[in-house]
C-alpha cells in the first residue's frame, strides 16, 4: 500500500488536502462506509463517496454539476477526490487538480 495525497470534503466543512493510504479499509474508513466512484470530471480524478449515503440518511453534503451548470447529483457524507492512472489505479491528485478542485469545493 502507498500514501496517497487527495482532498476529503467533510459535511459543513471546507475542502482539505490529507494524506491517506490507498487501501480499501483506508478510503472506506474516510468515507464511513462503502465506497463508491464517480468519474464526473476529464483530468483522471475520481470522486469517492460512500454509496449508502443517501439510503443511510447521511447529511447532504454538495451539489455536483454537468457543464452547463445543471446539478446531477447531490453527494451524501464525507467524499474524496482522488487521481488515478491509466491502469484505473489511486494515485495523489496532481499540484494542478488540487488547486482547481480545492477552488471548486
Amino acid at each position: 500500500m502507498a500514501d496517497i495525497k487527495v482532498i476529503k470534503v467533510d459535511v459543513a466543512d471546507v475542502a482539505k488536502v490529507v494524506t491517506i493510504s490507498d487501501s480499501l479499509e483506508s478510503l472506506q474508513h474516510e468515507v464511513d462506509g462503502y465506497i463508491e466512484c464517480i468519474y464526473p470530471w476529464e483530468d483522471n480524478a475520481t470522486l469517492i463517496c460512500n454509496e449508502e449515503g443517501k439510503i443511510n440518511g447521511m447529511e447532504l453534503n454538495c451539489p455536483l454539476y454537468d457543464e452547463d451548470g445543471r446539478i446531477i447529483d447531490i453527494i451524501a457524507g464525507p467524499f474524496l477526490i482522488v487521481g488515478f492512472d491509466d491502469d484505473g489505479e489511486l494515485i495523489s491528485l496532481t499540484d494542478e487538480q488540487i488547486a482547481t478542485y480545492l477552488r471548486k469545493f
